[in-house]
């Protein structure tokens, strides 16, 4: 009876530690993840916020080349612990803010959303069109000019923010801030909300598009003038000389001409006083991203986004726009290029952290892009053996209308120029009896021979989608509309651009320096951090998020959803 005792007890051990093998083998390889680990936080299943910053006329060249310097909580926060997508692109073939902030959130091209540039010219009228130009709506407690804008009538589709509202009964919060009205509103849609900053007065003001007036919180903001604080302060270099030392030559891209163009820069007004000169001032300076970065904060507390009590994402887009003045003025290889994007950071650096203070970036989407690139300064350009030249669009304008004339015997068969469109004249051609076709085909023959010009495409080539199987007829054949655009497509060659002026840059073109943005993207439960090299969309940003937030695509838009990112 002992011994069977005995060995019952020799054999329920010999059970017992053949059990906790088992169990510690299949906690090893996974088998019993419930009693190997200890619990896990449970992922949210939507964020509670998305928040869209668009860095305006930023190209992605800028953020590789100087993303060394970065401080650690803006670019660098984003790089490390983000997707960066270094190959992303604004694809369509007239890179300008209006189209590019569009793109965005529409997922949409030009020959869909309608938007074709910044400004344009009507067909039908030749009446200049501002692309949120609305005469039945005004700014709220500021003075509204004929082509202010103050509506996104003119923008034919629908956003992300308009299906997250019609999603969830609109609940989400959709609100859109920045330097530039167009900022602002192609983000916001036909149904978010849009502040912009007025040159006039430096404060934030919406229009009576989105309501009839300001929230208490904004006319309080208004009036404690944060805008007033930069009045004679310098904007100086952040870093050490050394920093700077393989940008541009000031002599180059900033020519002295008796004006305030070279570091330091002061903000003042030629009449001493806080008045609209110092106002317009503040736009080509780190102060205007300064400013709209607070009032963003202010929209955050203000408008409770990302703790909606309906427990629904929000959206809020912010539109930096001092970049694309800069670069306008000096060109991104400058000093005050480099300088102005090292600010930035910072400030986005201080940013991000206040958004994980309020709401917690783990329960954040990030999108950082931009609208557009920018090419060099031809000047500097030529400096690199570049062929670069500031076609003057006027001048090439009027030898078309010459040129046409002799060969036609008809004036101004060329109506109107409009970048990069040219209008002609169909009522005189149809009453000469002249062919669309042929007159179309003798002004792109002309036109290719000027100086400076790479291709040109006409409305019958357009209209049928007969033009050549290449990448940049692709980008045109998107920033077309059949109904707004004009009958000539004119494309300067590579680094060259239509130009007024002797000094800057500008944009506008399909080549890589202009499509090529930076597109950055960071969510921890979301998506996978790492650095892309696949060519993506800048019109895949708004599919990629509506699949994360389980809503329907914007209606027009043609991005993919970017799955090689997603969580």
């Amino acid at each position: 009876m002992k011994k069977v005792q005995t060995k019952g007890v020799t054999s329920s051990l010999r059970l017992r530690r053949l059990f906790l093998h088992t169990v510690a083998l299949s906690a090893a390889i996974g088998l019993m993840p419930a009693m190997a680990a200890a619990p896990v936080a449970e992922k949210p299943s939507q964020p509670k916020l998305v928040v869209v910053v668009v860095i305006d006329g930023l190209p992605q060249e800028q953020v590789a080349r100087y993303r060394d310097q970065f401080g650690q909580g803006g670019f660098r926060r984003l790089i490390d612990q983000g997707a960066w997508f270094g190959n992303a692109h604004q694809a369509h073939g007239v890179t300008v803010t209006a189209v590019g902030h569009a793109a965005i959130l529409t997922g949409a091209y030009p020959y869909q959303h309608g938007i074709i540039g910044n400004n344009w010219t009507d067909p039908s009228t030749l009446a200049s069109v501002y692309c949120t130009e609305d005469s039945s709506h005004k700014y709220i407690g500021e003075e509204t000019k004929d082509s202010d804008g103050t509506s996104p009538n003119k923008l034919k589709v629908t956003t992300l923010g308009d299906e997250l509202r019609y999603a969830t009964g609109d609940r989400s919060k959709v609100i859109a801030v920045s330097g530039k009205d167009r900022g602002a509103i192609l983000l916001a849609g036909k149904t978010g909300t849009a502040y912009m900053f007025m040159s006039k007065t430096g404060n934030f003001a919406s229009s009576t598009y989105y309501m009839q007036s300001h929230p208490e919180w904004v006319q309080r903001y208004n009036n404690a003038k944060p805008q007033d604080r930069y009045y004679g302060k310098l904007w100086k270099p952040l870093l050490a000389d050394t920093a700077y030392v393989n940008d541009a030559s000031d002599d180059i891209v900033a020519p002295k001409t008796g004006k305030n163009n070279r570091f330091p820069f002061q903000m003042f007004s030629e009449s001493g006083n806080l008045d609209e000169g110092y106002y317009n001032n503040l736009r080509a300076t780190p102060f205007l991203d300064e400013l709209t970065l607070d009032f963003a904060r202010a929209t955050i507390e203000n408008e409770k986004l990302g703790q909606n009590a309906a427990g629904v994402t929000d959206i809020l887009g912010v539109s930096l726009s001092g970049h694309d003045y800069v670069n306008h003025a000096y060109g991104p290889e400058s000093r005050a290029s480099h300088d102005h994007l090292q600010r930035v950071d910072r400030m986005l650096g201080d940013f991000f952290t206040y958004i994980d203070k309020r709401i917690g970036l783990d329960n954040t989407i990030i999108i950082l892009t931009a609208d557009h690139g920018f090419p060099n300064t031809p000047e500097f350009a030529k400096t690199k053996q570049l062929n670069a030249e500031r076609i003057d669009g006027a001048k090439m304008f009027a030898a078309l209308n010459t040129h046409l004339a002799e060969k036609f015997k008809a004036e101004k068969l060329a109506l109107n120029w409009s970048a990069p469109n040219i209008i002609l004249d169909s009522k005189l051609i149809e009453q000469r009896g002249l062919k669309r076709d042929e007159v179309e085909n003798v002004a792109a023959r002309f036109l290719l021979s000027y100086v400076g010009v790479a291709d040109v495409y006409t409305r019958t080539q357009l209209e049928n989608g007969a033009v050549p199987n290449n990448h940049i007829s692709k980008l045109m054949q998107r920033a077309w509309h059949r109904q707004v655009s004009g009958d000539l497509m004119v494309v300067p060659k590579p680094f060259s651009f239509f130009s007024y002026g002797a000094t800057g840059t500008t944009h506008g073109s399909p080549y890589s320096y202009d499509t090529n943005v930076p597109l950055l993207v960071m969510g921890k439960h979301w998506i996978k951090p790492g650095a892309y090299g696949q060519y993506v969309e800048i019109a895949d940003i708004a599919p990629s998020l509506a699949y994360l937030l389980r809503i329907r695509p914007p209606a027009a838009a043609e991005g993919r959803v970017l799955t090689e990112v997603l969580r």
